[in-house]
């Protein structure tokens, strides 16, 4: 008799903890693929549209340093999804210096996997619109340390994704390509605040499972009520070259109208966006 109520009282209470766990889990807990999100949206996707002016550092492995400054719209095509990730549109005119000015980089961002991001680029001495090949994007931006892809983010679904851990302050994700042979890297990590979602570091490794590659956010503000990255760097681990972007005059949902991100505006820019 006392076998047998031990036993019920058992299956009671091993119940009510899975119970228990299974609302932790649906009210506290999130799954990797839940921290990827909202850290993407973050970071890419705040506000109907935005616009920023950008100063870019360039500093080689000797020490020589060279700049560029470009105007970065971005907007969301938001009436034509019913996602919370949808499709985007960026556009990158750059200002200085010279031999760069007039220069454009336009990217149309696709949410679904099996359609790869369109971007073009725009050559003003040689009147020339460029398609960049998908197997490009991860390439040097213009010279610097930061990729085409790293520009408009890469799609999160190209990448399995893992809670390795979290403590008090981050949630540490680790995200391993699909794809492995389309792709330089192996797997990546990535540093996510566990308040704001905000990605403030990502560490690459090679094939060959050594790191090589380091994103980290230096300076954060809290503009029209987003938080905001105004500084962040990339490096090269392996020769210490790296590359600084500052962000000034951002603004959130400025009304930028869809058709500016077309091939009509790669040789018209849209000046009244752009000052």
């Amino acid at each position: 008799m006392y076998r047998k109520w031990l036993k019920v009282m058992l299956t009671a209470c091993i119940g009510l903890l899975l119970a228990c766990g299974t609302a932790l889990a649906q009210n506290g807990d999130l799954t990797a693929e839940e921290v990827v999100e909202k850290a993407d949206y973050v970071s890419y996707y705040q506000g109907k549209d935005g616009r920023a002016q950008v100063t870019m550092t360039i500093t080689g492995p000797q020490g020589d340093t060279r700049n560029r400054e470009f105007t970065i719209l971005r907007k969301d095509l938001e009436e034509e999804s019913e996602q919370r990730i949808m499709d985007q549109r960026f556009y990158v005119f750059f200002h200085r210096p010279a031999d760069v000015r007039k220069m454009v980089f336009m990217v149309w961002k696709h949410t679904a996997v099996d359609q790869p991001d369109d971007r073009w680029l725009y050559l003003p001495a040689m009147d020339l619109v460029k398609r960049i090949a998908a197997g490009d994007k991860r390439t040097s931006f213009v010279g610097s340390n930061f990729f085409y892809e790293d520009v408009s983010g890469r799609n999160m679904n190209l990448d399995q994704h893992e809670l390795t851990q979290t403590t008090d302050t981050y949630y540490v994700i680790k995200s391993t390509p699909k794809n492995p042979e389309q792709v330089e890297f192996s797997y990546y990590k990535t540093w996510i605040h566990k308040d704001t979602f905000l990605p403030v570091q990502t560490v690459y490794w090679d094939k060959n499972r050594d790191k090589y590659r380091e994103y980290k956010v230096l300076e954060v503000d809290t503009i029209q009520g987003y938080t905001t990255v105004t500084k962040s760097r990339m490096k090269n681990l392996r020769d210490g070259s790296h590359t600084v972007i500052e962000y000034e005059n951002v603004t959130y949902d400025v009304g930028i109208p869809k058709d500016i991100f077309s091939e009509r505006y790669l040789r018209q820019p849209p000046t009244q966006y752009l000052r």
